[in-house]
């Protein structure tokens, strides 16, 4: 397969799409120490939440996999959360080794805060990704 040579404006696109992935990044990470998450919290909250109403909800298994961490650090982050009242486990009912998290009452007014107020750095950096 014979590729065409790359452009400027192909390096041009490509650091301005990594400038505007770095500020999303940093300006999420503020946003989220402002409701009093760390960034890893935030992103814990966020990938529970979106999963809250699938069926067989979020376990460390599905967590591990999503946010791309290791079991132990997973485990620790979902624990730091759970001592934080952040989350909740429940055991699940078909099977007793498997616990399922949910966002606690607190845990979902901060994350709340943080995604609404995060909304507009994220709509523009999805028009940036749909633009191509």
């Amino acid at each position: 397969m014979i590729r065409a040579p790359v452009s400027s404006s192909d390096y041009q696109a490509a650091a301005e799409l990594r400038s505007a992935l770095r500020r999303f990044l940093r300006r999420s990470e503020e946003i989220a120490r402002r409701h009093a998450l760390t960034p890893r919290q935030y992103l814990l909250l966020l990938t529970i939440k979106a999963r809250e109403e699938t069926p067989g909800q979020t376990t460390i298994t599905d967590l591990v996999e999503r946010l791309a961490l290791t079991q132990s650090t997973v485990t620790e982050l979902v624990q730091r959360a759970q001592d934080a009242g952040l989350i909740s486990r429940r055991h699940s009912a078909d099977d007793g080794r498997v616990v399922h998290l949910s966002l606690t009452p607190l845990g979902d007014r901060r994350f709340r805060a943080a995604f609404e107020e995060l909304g507009p750095e994220r709509e523009q950096l999805l028009r940036i990704f749909r633009s191509d």
